[in-house]
């Protein structure tokens, strides 16, 4: 296993950025709001000698009762548990307080090496501030200002001093990663727990909870996914906080990043606008698509509820006319066990890759059912056909005119194609290239 390097500390003291500036690009959430972070956020870190997986936390309150912040707490601790080393980050700038020490008297309990890192610190007057930490007791102390970059090098150096020996070797391939999106509190924290078996993501009535991309990692029959929560989209009018405008920025990463979506609807809810533009943000990125509808458990059914809404999905649905349906109640666990079947059956199309031969063939067949129409007196000629790219299946036709060709029998030929090599469930790409002979 890859080591686990941990970020705790009470909320506001720059854990985030902490996160950031080590990981090399902005991924978590960074605003000037105490308990911005409130999941633990995962990134593995390859860019020095040895590389281990970050953890990002929700600042510690060890005397919370509000119930994000309690969760908030749970999973700091779990975070710990996780960790092979932890970085205890103090604020610098604002010296020791009561919270500091209740962290730092949970973390002496840990067996295991702890750096003490006061952040914030990019001045005489701050180091001065920051002596006051040596009062917790640790051995050392690393100043550093994650914010200006100053006394990165350093504490690099002390991560990769401390690390344990990696066992983490070459992967024999990679991780097909699932991205679980739709509107706020329609459920995707919910349901990830129970996929994954246990409370990996807080799960709230309050919508929004969920603000970062999450990364978990899942095996399913021996495959390996990486599945990513994220924050719920809303229309760009309802997305009024900077902060909830990070998350959508988050969720539309964590699509980019995703070979397969899971896109959540809410069944005591009904298909919304805001379900067609998440799976509109989806469709267009060329992803595979698996839509779960949650909750089902809450809706009033007889024999013909289940049918009903199918047909009503595919009917407003329409630019997804093949997509995989599964209902499911992430609270009950009814029928989650669908989920991963559906997605072990899209993921293999998508990454399907098709001998010429065979394309040919079935490129052939389609032509001569429904030949193309004349373009300027002359028939468009189809030569032949290759495939050029998977995630998602991409082909290549090389035509006489390249002009020629209808956006209707694009269309039509995109279908024939989809349907004769068996890649209905996935989006699949077709460009024209042309050629003289």
């Amino acid at each position: 296993m890859t080591p686990v390097v941990a970020i705790v500390g009470r909320p506001n003291v720059g854990k985030s950025t902490l996160f950031n500036r080590l990981l090399g690009r902005r991924k978590a959430l960074v605003e000037d709001i105490p308990g911005v972070t409130r999941d633990r956020n995962y990134a593995r870190i390859d860019r020095y000698q040895k590389p281990f997986l970050l953890i990002d936390t929700g600042g510690f309150e060890p005397a919370a009762t509000d119930s994000i912040l309690s969760q908030m707490r749970e999973q700091a601790q779990m975070a710990v548990e996780e960790a092979d080393i932890i970085l205890f980050v103090v604020d610098g700038q604002s010296g020791l307080n009561t919270a500091d020490e209740e962290v730092a008297a949970m973390l002496r309990r840990v067996p295991k090496p702890v750096l003490l890192v006061a952040n914030k610190v990019d001045g005489p007057k701050q180091e001065q501030v920051a002596a006051e930490f040596y009062a917790l007791g640790h051995e050392e102390l690393m100043m550093t200002s994650a914010a200006h970059g100053l006394g990165m090098g350093e504490l690099v150096d002390w991560i990769e001093e401390h690390l344990p020996g990696s066992t983490d070797a070459v992967e024999e391939k990679e991780d097909l990663r699932l991205a679980v999106v739709g509107r706020p509190n329609v459920g995707k924290s919910s349901l990830i727990n129970r996929l994954l078996g246990y409370q990996r993501v807080l799960a709230s009535p309050v919508a929004g909870t969920t603000r970062d991309s999450i990364d978990s990692p899942l095996t399913y029959k021996d495959s390996r996914y990486l599945i990513i929560d994220t924050a719920g989209i809303r229309r760009k009018g309802k997305v009024s906080q900077v902060l909830e405008k990070y998350s959508v920025i988050q969720a539309l990463k964590a699509m980019d990043r995703a070979h397969v979506v899971l896109l959540l609807i809410d069944a005591s809810e009904g298909i919304t606008e805001q379900d067609l533009t998440v799976a509109g943000y989806a469709f267009e990125k060329g992803r595979a698509i698996v839509l779960v509808v949650n909750k089902w458990d809450l809706v009033k059914k007889d024999h013909a509820t289940m049918g009903s809404f199918v047909k009503d999905l595919r009917f407003h649905f329409k630019f997804l006319p093949e997509v995989p349906i599964v209902f499911v109640s992430a609270e009950t666990g009814q029928r989650v066990d669908k989920i991963m079947a559906a997605v072990a059956r899209v993921a293999s199309q998508f990454n399907r890759e098709i001998a010429t031969a065979t394309l040919n063939r079935v490129l052939q067949q389609a032509i001569e059912q429904h030949p193309p129409a004349m373009f300027h007196g002359k028939r468009t000629k189809y030569f032949y056909m290759t495939q050029t790219g998977v995630r998602p299946p991409t082909f290549t036709i090389f035509v006489s005119r390249s002009d020629g060709i209808h956006f209707s029998y694009q269309r039509y030929l995109t279908n024939q194609i989809a349907e004769g090599l068996q890649l209905k469930d996935v989006p699949i790409r077709l460009r024209f290239r042309q050629r003289e002979h």
